[in-house]
């Protein structure tokens, strides 16, 4: 009997032990995104993220992260690359898949979309509304959208009529749509790529938000910078910041309740904030390189919204041929960004 006794005994220690080990286990996350180091969205949200997940788990979570896609890969196989375990966590933009993640194209309709910050809690709600079928193969920490898009060309574009045969670089299916409408020829390409593209004449510019045109040394490849009246921008993108799911499943409970906390609409928001942290960099580095900056006064602004305005009609229609509800999209959309997005403070006012 004492035998059985103490038998049964170590096999509750063991089990014990076994279960304090697993409660107790250090994890290594590797993050992977195409930046460098110092642009906003790695200086000013991934790696204060890491860093907080870090202090939050008592060091038992360390964060490695791989910037300017040093894991291998292109920036479009990013999202694959959380999905399939390949890494833990990506930051990466849906547009650079199109047609992979279209309910999110709501967001990326022109003149929509206001700062980063702001913008970056409607995502969310958006996120958790509508699109939560569409990244179900990951875990999602945050949703979220840069700040406003604007022309950097190697020509004044003062009004619609100066867009006509230039060759942009757009981000995104919406972007290069949008482009197309305004009287240029959209060229897409990852970001990275832009300042080769300009510095060989392949393009005669690009739309990007000022918080990667800086990093980028776009203000000393194109000299003129056009933006808009108003609180809404020329366009955005959609980005999320994802977690391979079976990696975040596997995390033990206490863990994975460190990495909730760290995810959602503050979460989102923090990473727009770091958009637009980048963004308030533009017109100093303009300031000191004598370059030019347009903003469209409200007349000229609306001519462009009047030219772009059968964008939203047309992705309607093709969501609807999908058999999703276009309309309903858009509607969530922008009601989302209006809870969020001050209409008193001109988008691209720092």
């Amino acid at each position: 009997m004492f035998r059985k006794i103490a038998i049964a005994g170590c096999i509750a220690v063991g089990a014990f032990a076994l279960a304090a080990s697993a409660q107790a286990q250090d994890v290594t996350l590797k993050v992977h995104h195409f930046l460098s180091p110092q642009s906003p969205v790695p200086k000013y949200f991934i790696g204060p993220w890491a860093e907080k997940v870090e202090k939050e788990s008592g060091g038992r979570i360390k964060v490695q992260i791989f910037p300017t896609m040093q894991l291998g890969g292109k920036p479009p196989s990013l999202y694959d690359q959380a999905r399939d375990g390949v890494v833990d966590i990506v930051w990466t933009l849906t547009g650079y898949t199109p047609g992979r993640f279209p309910k999110s194209e709501a967001f990326e309709l022109p003149f929509i979309a206001g700062k980063g910050a702001a913008t970056s809690e409607a995502a969310w709600d958006y996120y958790d509304k509508n699109l939560r079928d569409e990244f179900k193969d990951v875990n999602v920490i945050a949703a979220f959208v840069h700040g406003p898009g604007l022309v950097h060309a190697n020509k004044p574009v003062e009004k619609l009529e100066d867009m006509k045969g230039l060759k942009l670089r757009g981000p995104t299916r919406m972007a290069n749509m949008l482009l197309e409408k305004l009287g240029a020829i959209p060229v897409g390409m990852p970001v990275p790529a832009v300042p080769e593209a300009l510095s060989k004449h392949v393009i005669d510019g690009a739309v990007v938000p000022w918080e990667v045109s800086v990093p980028l040394r776009i203000p000393e490849l194109v000299h003129h910078h056009t933006g808009f009246s108003g609180s809404r921008g020329l366009y955005t993108a959609f980005m999320v910041f994802a977690m391979n799911k079976s990696r975040y499943e596997g995390l033990p409970d206490d863990l994975k309740k460190i990495i909730d906390n760290n995810s959602g609409r503050e979460a989102s928001r923090l990473a727009g904030l770091a958009m637009d942290k980048g963004d308030m960099a533009g017109p100093p580095a303009l300031e000191k390189l004598g370059d030019k900056q347009t903003i469209l006064d409200e007349a000229e602004t609306q001519r462009w919204k009047d030219a772009a305005k059968d964008i939203e009609a047309a992705w309607i229609a093709e969501m609807n041929a999908k058999g999703i509800d276009g309309a309903k999209l858009v509607e969530d959309a922008k009601a989302a960004i209006g809870t969020y997005v001050d209409d008193e403070k001109p988008v691209y006012e720092f």
